[in-house]
């Protein structure tokens, strides 16, 4: 019953136990699906699941026939003319990331286009190529193509050599696409969990890093032979340094220039979003004017700036595949994958919820699998998307994926006719566009502050990825970032911060002790808490901290008070020791025995439950005890157990946890576990947990409940001041007076309460106190509320309700 008053509530119920609560509440019974149930249901057949998979494997069949032509169709168009453009730029400028000729960029903007537009569910990003992938990509082909070999080549060896880094290139994207499909077949799309906002962002941050430093040869036109991981950056940074005298001024003067423009358009276009109505094409500008006036100045015979030069017309037919290749590039393929759809499902995901539709993890991994298989057959590297060219085709009104596939009809038109209009354009000019492109990256910086103040975790996550990623390379780097993420959560399940709760303000609240003031606790009880799974790695260290929180070793306890029960008996047994009503009588000055002969080469009993079945009388272990017999003193007689935020046990754990709920009954204190998670009785008993010392009734349902009972169970008899009064009408329902045995920060003990003899007879009879009540006009000792028109109002109103709540608040605690 919950009976509210005013912004307060009252709640009158028995205690319970979880067996209690089992009696009198029962479970509805549930059928929990087998193995063989969810076989049955995944391979049965039906017309709806038949549709249901079709349109799951082919979402353009969901889709495409509900387009609304009138609506979206022009929004569409220009959003696919505008995004096209873009992607031919960045298309020809990642491919110098890739160390392959620019041209095979456009195939890379192209063929996962078609793919995604037909197998995708989201309908905003666009998809193609994306600079951390690109510079994965390039990679490894400076792992597997031996430069080195290049030295002053003829155009001969040359050629061989861009057709054997196209190879690598599409092979690695092929077999990168190979491993998202069939982690999309397998239903792993939940393998995103495991990369961290935080961990993208300090890999992306890094690979940014790597972008400017791969571009700089292109910015300088320095021939510098790229190196292999780890450490290439290093390597890298090191060989241009070595030749910057040779640095074409016409591509560093033209590169700095267009990273200028570029840098301050982009910040126009943020800062002016929502006055712009399409941000400002500023990369297709400069493009334009860069390949003009290179062409019109003849740069490349004036100045001997390295240009794109001649693009190739039409398509690639399927490349054939190396086996070697496949061999030397499994694991830099797999990162690849993971990267490529990590990033581009949190992008899909931003768009999905802004304009609420569903998108699926595992047709994303699918679809992504198929288009850089498609891309890879084709002489293309591995796509991702990119967040400028998404964001450009989402905010100039696409609707869905028509507008992609209208981009890849721009990068088509260019492949197939007018390619030869960018053949003057400079690479300084795709360098610089290549990093005009990393703004966003690079000003990730400005997370590690903020992670600081949120969670030192979380930086350290982006720290230390951003660190390995930038010193060891992006594959090596993403492995070990991943490691370091997944320690940081093996620590903070294995050191949980583990606590002593305390009554707070009197009511059915339990704290931390340590971060309040007003706190009480129950005479010789303690209550620990563990906010976190107990498992084999984390069991000692919660032992530990139990141990250290209760202020003593139970087992050793034991073992103290076994020997001392054998002293004991020793001394009976030659007349050495007497005992009267007060105290022990020792009639010889010690007793020598060492604790080793005492032992008897039998150390398995001393932890065995202490036996003074035999002994004339029974021994208080806090009282004095014979001279030369030390034992610990135990000032606490009940242990309560929170595990409401445990939520699994291992075997390992439960071994232990078995082992040291004993020692702490055996040295006669009482546990009990409150918070228990659903089934977790039912896996008890599966494990045999329970015999003659520890039973299912120490399961309790939550903290309160457990400390109400152990006052009633230590206190009801015992104490004349502790009498719990059986509510009337209610046959288990107690109303308990625990008069001061709650006790403060300070140790002070509150006095007992003396009641009025009004409120006694309350207590026997409602109506007599309301009577009385209204006619004294008195203050209550205990909670100061004074009788009044109102009150008396009030109480005529609740009836006897509001006298009962008034006795049970005031004296309760």
């Amino acid at each position: 019953m919950v009976e509210p008053v005013g912004n307060q509530y009252v709640v009158a119920r028995p205690v319970y136990s979880e067996n209690s609560f089992g009696e009198e509440h029962k479970k509805v019974h549930r059928y929990h699906k087998t193995f063989l149930d969810h076989l049955r249901v995944c391979f049965r057949c039906s017309p709806q699941k038949a549709k249901n998979i079709a349109t799951g494997l082919l979402p353009i069949t969901s889709w495409l026939p509900a387009y609304r032509i009138k609506e979206w169709l022009l929004s569409d168009f220009v959003s696919g003319i505008s995004t096209g453009l873009v992607a031919v730029l960045q298309g020809l400028a990642f491919a110098l990331l890739v160390y392959v000729r620019p041209g095979y960029g456009l195939y890379a903007a192209f063929f996962p286009v078609i793919g995604y537009f037909l197998f995708g569910t989201s309908r905003h990003i666009s998809v193609g190529p994306f600079p951390v992938l690109s510079i994965m990509v390039g990679e490894v082909v400076l792992k597997l193509v031996d430069e080195e070999s290049v030295g002053n080549s003829t155009l001969t060896t040359s050629t061989a050599l861009d057709e054997e880094r196209i190879q690598v290139a599409a092979t690695v994207s092929l077999l990168a696409g190979i491993f998202q499909l069939l982690l999309g077949a397998l239903q792993v799309g939940f393998v995103i969990i495991y990369l961290s906002q935080s961990l993208i962002s300090g890999f992306t941050t890094a690979a940014a890093i790597h972008v400017v430093v791969s571009q700089l040869k292109f910015i300088l036109q320095l021939p510098v032979i790229g190196c292999k991981e780890p450490f290439s950056i290093f390597c890298t940074l090191g060989k241009i340094g070595g030749q910057i005298t040779k640095t074409n001024i016409a591509d560093l003067v033209t590169g700095l220039i267009i990273l200028v423009i570029v840098f301050v358009v982009k910040e126009i276009n943020e800062r002016y979003k929502t006055k712009l109505p399409v941000p400002i094409p500023i990369e297709l500008f400069v493009t334009v004017v860069a390949a003009g006036i290179s062409y019109a100045c003849n740069f490349k015979e004036r100045f001997q700036v390295d240009v794109i030069g001649q693009l190739e017309k039409g398509f690639k037919p399927p490349i054939q595949l190396d086996m070697r290749v496949f061999q030397s590039c499994v694991g830099e393929a797999f990162s690849i994958a993971i990267v490529g759809f990590a990033v581009a499902f949190s992008v899909a995901k931003v768009y999905s919820i802004k304009y609420d539709y569903p998108i699926n993890g595992n047709q994303e991994l699918i679809a992504f699998g198929l288009s850089n298989i498609f891309c890879g057959a084709f002489s293309g590297f591995a796509a991702s998307t990119s967040l400028s060219r998404s964001g450009v085709q989402e905010s100039t009104g696409g609707k869905t994926q028509v507008a992609g596939l209208l981009s890849a009809v721009i990068v088509m038109i260019v492949i197939l006719a007018i390619g030869f209009l960018l053949e003057p354009l400079q690479k300084s000019v795709l360098a610089a566009l290549a990093l005009g492109n990393l703004k966003g990256m690079l000003m990730q910086f400005k997370e590690i502050g903020v992670l600081w103040k949120k969670d030192k975790y979380d930086c350290m996550i982006w720290v230390v990825t951003f660190l390995c990623t930038v010193i060891l390379g992006l594959a090596i780097g993403l492995g070990v970032s991943i490691g370091f993420e997944l320690l940081t959560i093996v620590f903070r399940t294995q050191f949980p911060k583990c606590t002593l709760l305390a009554n707070v303000g009197r009511s059915n609240i339990y704290k931390n002790r340590k971060d309040y003031v007003d706190i009480y606790e129950p005479e010789g009880v303690k209550i620990f808490s563990c906010p976190a799974p107990i498992f084999f790695a984390n069991i000692d260290f919660f032992h530990d901290k139990l141990i250290t929180s209760v202020g003593f070793n139970p087992l050793r306890v034991l073992r103290k008070r076994n020997k001392a029960l054998r002293k004991i008996r020793k001394m009976l047994k030659k007349g050495e020791l007497q005992m009267t009503p007060k105290s022990f009588i020792c009639t010889v000055n010690g007793l020598n025995d060492s604790d080793e002969e005492l032992d008897n080469n039998q150390i398995e009993e001393l932890d065995q439950p202490t036996n003074m079945a035999d002994l004339p009388f029974q021994i208080d272990w806090n009282a004095e005890l014979p001279p030369n017999i030390t034992v610990p003193r135990i000032d606490i007689h009940s242990l309560i157990l929170d595990f409401t935020a445990v939520s699994f046990f291992d075997v390992s754990a439960l071994r232990v946890l078995k082992a040291t709920l004993k020692d702490f009954i055996r040295v006669d204190v009482d546990v009990y576990i409150v918070g228990a998670q659903d089934g977790f009785l039912d896996k008890l008993e599966r494990c045999a947990f329970f015999d003659e010392e520890i039973k299912p009734s120490i399961f309790f349902i939550s903290i309160h409940d457990a400390v109400l009972h152990i006052l009633v169970k230590k206190n009801g008899d015992s104490s004349p001041k502790f009498k719990p009064m059986k509510e009337m009408g209610s046959s288990d329902h107690y109303i308990i007076n625990t008069n001061g045995e709650l006790r403060n920060r300070a140790y002070t003990v509150r006095p007992p309460l003396s009641l009025p003899p009004c409120m006694s007879a309350a207590t026997e009879d409602h109506q007599h106190f309301l009577n009385t009540y209204r006619l004294k006009s008195s203050t209550c000792e205990r909670c100061g509320l004074t009788s009044s028109q109102d009150s008396t109002e009030r109480s005529e109103s609740t009836g006897t309700g509001l006298a009962v709540i008034h006795i049970v608040s005031c004296i309760r605690f």
